[in-house]
């Protein structure tokens, strides 16, 4: 094996290379349904499911899915945030040789129907307050049957009890089901253990459909076979070398349905036997400190915005919660500034290190180390089994020399298989086995990676994916626009938030909130513009294109950054 720089600034412990087991996912829930069968697998407003009884659930949920329909390879809905209830989902879904597809549930009914479409779903899990937004954009879609769960049904009996009467009508809780659909509740009490089909998956069978933007602005479905999940997985364990396996709890504080909070979250405590404590909505910051206080968790993946809302929370500052349990963090999908890094470090004498990847892999690739030296506005480095390289922007295959700047191209196990439906793009990203990232960066002599651009003109407001000419087209549709420009501007808060750059028709007239508003009935709220500037013209290339670049450097010019 090829000696590479990166080697020699690994942990102790970290090693180059792993051994893969060629077993399906749900293996790993399997085995801590026999190795810890009375741990906590999910830890939920104090009500605890136990490995045990969550491998018996899913087993149910395998064979009501069977049932239902479901064939190896068919694809399966996820609407819900991190509750018991989509751990029992999903890996419901893998045992009945299903595909999981989990849907942000911040989505409008338009963006809904795409992946459901795309994806060809019949069957989706939803939770009760989710369940409307469901129902009208089901219509447009093939989805035949909704499992409903409502986030009740998890709780322990004083909470339930109270929550049924004051939160669970006010919060949409409440709904009554159309024929055709079936409380979750009633298909476990209906389904057995052993009612679990037997059918065979293998390592390289369909595991996840993970939908992420396009340089068109159109959602792709990116395909991870259950050794892609596993492979990253593995790396990520081998990566903290000070792991105590089946006795870590990790904090769900990212959302599941998120590929970074599934996979350093969720399958990160599959393979290690770790408890997760679930937090449905982390801008509760209440609810993420009062867990942190109840279970002392020791692993706390999460985003940037979340550990600088944590180390300026006066509740933090004050000494009334302490941090001290959590030994290590990875922050991903936005940059993480030095100060909330060692702030953060300074409050729970853990360690917080930043990390890269994107949902074609399915989630990190770089990392840096936990106990070595990081590197200020370094992704860190390559995972074990990771090769990565950076190549000119010319030709895409020339190897640019240390210090120089080009696209970062990726090998691993974890790369995915390919787009769904898309083999345009899959051949675009995917070229003589090399992941091709779309995003610009350099490399130091020791390994360390940078990114310093975006190929592709992604927005990542707070962790969450905005894709510009989505934003663009939801603005223009307005009969009062003229044209409208879309871009990512810095934000101290969110890392990135979104802008827009609008021209009015002749004659019109409009306001920051009428745009918000129009804004607010077609997109999720997170791809709403923060900034919204009028223009009597915009920026074009000679062929008419709008230069979001150059609206970027003079909004910057203009407020000094």
């Amino acid at each position: 094996m090829k000696d590479y720089p990166w080697y020699k600034k690994y942990d102790k412990g970290v090693p180059h290379t792993i051994e893969y087991p060629a077993v399906p996912l749900f293996y790993f829930l399997e085995e801590n349904a026999r190795k810890f069968p009375d741990k906590p697998c999910t830890i939920f407003k104090g009500a605890i499911v136990t490995f045990r009884e969550m491998n018996e659930i899913t087993d149910r949920v395998a064979g009501a899915l069977a049932k239902m329909g479901i064939k190896k390879g068919d694809r399966v809905g996820l609407f819900m945030p991190n509750t018991p209830q989509f751990v029992m989902s999903y890996f419901g879904i893998l045992k009945a040789g299903g595909v999981v597809v989990a849907t942000n549930p911040l989505y409008t009914p338009p963006e809904i129907e795409h992946q459901v479409n795309d994806a060809g779903i019949e069957v989706m899990f939803v939770m009760s307050n989710f369940y409307k937004i469901i129902k009208t954009a089901q219509p447009k879609t093939k989805i035949k049957t909704l499992i409903v769960s409502n986030i009740k049904e998890t709780l322990p009996p004083a909470l339930r009890v109270l929550f049924t009467l004051v939160k669970e009508k006010k919060g949409g809780f409440r709904v009554s089901l159309e024929p055709g659909d079936i409380w979750f509740q009633d298909l476990l009490a209906k389904y057995k253990p052993e009612d679990r089909p037997a059918i065979k998956v293998g390592p390289d069978d369909t595991a996840l459909f993970q939908y992420s933007g396009g340089t068109t602005g159109v959602s792709k479905g990116a395909i991870a076979l259950h050794r892609n999940l596993i492979a990253n997985g593995l790396q990520m364990q081998s990566w903290m070398t000070n792991l105590d396996p089946g006795n870590e709890i990790v904090l769900m504080a990212i959302p599941l349905f998120h590929v970074y909070g599934m996979v350093a979250g969720m399958l990160f405590a599959m393979l290690t036997g770790s408890s997760m404590v679930m937090v449905p909505n982390p801008r509760d910051l209440h609810d993420v400190l009062g867990n942190i206080q109840k279970y002392h968790p020791t692993i706390f993946p999460g985003v940037p915005t979340l550990y600088n809302a944590l180390n300026n929370h006066p509740d933090v500052k004050s000494g009334k919660y302490s941090l001290s349990s959590v030994k290590a963090c990875i922050s991903g999908s936005a940059p993480l500034m030095r100060e909330t890094k060692e702030k953060f470090e300074a409050l729970s004498g853990g360690k917080l290190v930043e990390g890269y990847g994107l949902s074609e892999a399915p989630t990190a690739t770089h990392c840096n180390p936990l106990m070595g030296e990081n590197r200020t506005g370094s992704i860190g480095l390559p995972l074990p089994d990771v090769i990565a390289k950076i190549v000119s922007l010319e030709d895409g295959k020339t190897e640019m020399p240390v210090g120089e700047i080009g696209e970062i191209i990726i090998q691993g196990p974890q790369v995915m298989k390919g787009y769904h439906n898309m083999p345009t793009e899959t051949a675009n990203t995917l070229r003589d086995g090399q992941l091709y990232t779309g995003d610009i960066a350099r490399m130091d002599e020791d390994g360390f990676f940078y990114i310093v651009d975006r190929k592709k003109e992604l927005i990542k407001p707070g962790g969450y994916q905005v894709w510009p000419r989505e934003v663009e087209e939801a603005i223009s549709a307005n009969p009062k626009v003229l044209e409208v420009g879309v871009a990512g501007i810095p934000d101290p808060y969110r890392g990135e938030t979104v802008k827009a750059w609008v021209v009015v028709k002749p004659g019109e007239t409009l306001t920051d909130d009428e745009i918000k508003a129009w804004c607010k009935e077609r997109l999720a709220a997170f791809k709403i513009p923060t900034h919204i500037e009028f223009r009597n013209e915009l920026p074009k290339t000679t062929v008419g294109k709008i230069l979001r670049r150059e609206l970027v450097r003079q909004h910057k010019e203009a407020s000094g950054g």
